[in-house]
C-alpha cells in the first residue's frame, strides 16, 4: 500500500478577513495523481502554493514524507518538486532550451553533456520537436509552451509534480491531445502528481483521486464514480451535473 507523500493537517490560510483555505485535512498518496477541482476561488491553487512554500499557512501543519515543512527545509524540498502554471511561466527572453535548463544550470547539479542528454530525453518524453529548442516562447504554440514548462519541471527529476491548470488556456483539440500525453507521462514516471483543473472530465481521465472543493473546504474526495454515484451533498451533485461533458464518459 502506498504511503502519504504530502499531508495537510488542519491547514488554514487567511488573507486578512478572507479565508482562502479553512481547516483542511488532505493526504496525497505517493505515486498517484491527485486532482483538485472546484469553482474559482475555492482554494485549489492556494494548496499548491502552500505545498511549495510560496505561502505560509496561517495555522496547521504541512508534512512532506511525514516531516513538517518549515522555513528551514523548504528550499531543499522545492528542489524535489516541479511546478507548472497555466500559461507555462516561460521567460520570454530565453529560448525553449534555456528555459528548460535554467534551474539545473543555476544549481550546477548537472554536467553540460548530461544536460544535453536529458534535453533529448525530455523532448522524446513530451513529444516536443528538437528543432523547437532554439525558439523563444512567442514563437511556440500554446501546446508547445506547456510542453517546455513540463520539461523544465522534470529537469531535476523531482519526486512531486504540481500543475496549476496546465491545460486551461488551450483549445479543445490540443487540450485533449495533451491530456492523453500527460496521463501517459504520469503513468510512465510514477511520480506523485497534484493537478488543478476546472474540468471534471479531465479530472476523471487523469486522476487517481479527485478532491472536489468548495469555499476553502473539501466537499468530497474519491474517484469520479464515487462523486457521480455517491455524492456527499447537493453541491457535489450540482457540480457533476453542470459538467455536461461527463455524459460522454
Amino acid at each position: 500500500m502506498n504511503e502519504s507523500k504530502i499531508t495537510l493537517r488542519n491547514v488554514e490560510m487567511r488573507f486578512g478577513d478572507v479565508v482562502a483555505l479553512d481547516s483542511t485535512d488532505l493526504e496525497v498518496v505517493e505515486g498517484q495523481t491527485t486532482v483538485l477541482i472546484g469553482p474559482s476561488g475555492c482554494g485549489k491553487s492556494t494548496i499548491l502554493r502552500l505545498i511549495i512554500g510560496l505561502l505560509t499557512p496561517t495555522s496547521g501543519v504541512i508534512e512532506f514524507e511525514g516531516k513538517p515543512v518549515s522555513q528551514d527545509n523548504i528550499l531543499a524540498l522545492r528542489r524535489r518538486m516541479g511546478y507548472v502554471i497555466q500559461d507555462g511561466g516561460l521567460f520570454p527572453h530565453l529560448t525553449a532550451a534555456q528555459n528548460v535548463t535554467l534551474m539545473a544550470k543555476h544549481l550546477q547539479t548537472v554536467q553540460e553533456e548530461e544536460l544535453q542528454e536529458k534535453l533529448d530525453d525530455l523532448c522524446e518524453l513530451t513529444r516536443f520537436p528538437k528543432d523547437g529548442l532554439t525558439r523563444y516562447a512567442v514563437e511556440l504554440s500554446g501546446g508547445q509552451r506547456q510542453r517546455v514548462s513540463l520539461m523544465r519541471a522534470l529537469t531535476l527529476d523531482p519526486d512531486v509534480l504540481l500543475l496549476d491548470e496546465p491545460l486551461g488556456a488551450l483549445d479543445p483539440m490540443v487540450r485533449a491531445s495533451l491530456q492523453t500525453e500527460l496521463k501517459e507521462i504520469f503513468n510512465r514516471l510514477g511520480k506523485t502528481v497534484i493537478l488543478v483543473t476546472h474540468d471534471m472530465a479531465e479530472a476523471g481521465y487523469i486522476g487517481d483521486s479527485i478532491v472536489l472543493m468548495r469555499a476553502g473546504r473539501i466537499a468530497q474526495q474519491g474517484t469520479l464514480d464515487d462523486l457521480r454515484e455517491r455524492p456527499a451533498d447537493e453541491f457535489v451533485s450540482e457540480f457533476i451535473t453542470a459538467q455536461r461533458s461527463l455524459v460522454q464518459l
